[in-house]
């Protein structure tokens, strides 16, 4: 699943008209991320983003995208939250499918701390644009 996004990302194009763009970059590998985030309501309309990097962060924030696009900010807020405890879980959470869909694949990249903040930095960037 992982590979699949990395290779057809989902939203990976940005928008020219967006409500809050932030630019993130993982200065441990280099892993880079421009999101756009367009609401209406406090809904969220539209995600796109562009970026360069490992499969990992590549393939999470194409996931982010699809996963939390027509839903409430408070809706993606607790998404994000449990996003990041999964993260943070060390590999001791298999995650709420419920809650994170697809994203509970990225249970496994928890076991790796180097590969978290990989696996979050799409995660991060959204959540800075929310609170714009």
């Amino acid at each position: 699943m992982i590979l699949d996004h990395y290779k057809n990302p989902l939203n990976k194009k940005l928008s020219s008209t967006f409500d809050a763009q932030v630019h993130h970059i993982n200065p441990s590998c280099g892993d880079e991320i421009t999101l756009n985030l367009s609401t209406v309501e406090g809904v969220i309309t539209s995600i796109t983003w562009d970026g360069q990097g490992c499969s990992i962060s590549q393939a999470s924030v194409s996931m982010l995208s699809d996963l939390v696009t027509d839903k409430t900010l408070e809706q993606a807020d607790a998404i994000v939250k449990s996003f990041s405890e999964l993260m943070a879980s060390k590999g001791t959470a298999a995650g709420d499918p419920e809650v994170l869909e697809d994203a509970v694949v990225f249970a496994g990249v928890s076991k790796f701390p180097g590969r978290v903040k990989c696996a979050l930095l799409g995660w991060m960037a959204f959540k800075d644009a929310a609170i714009q």
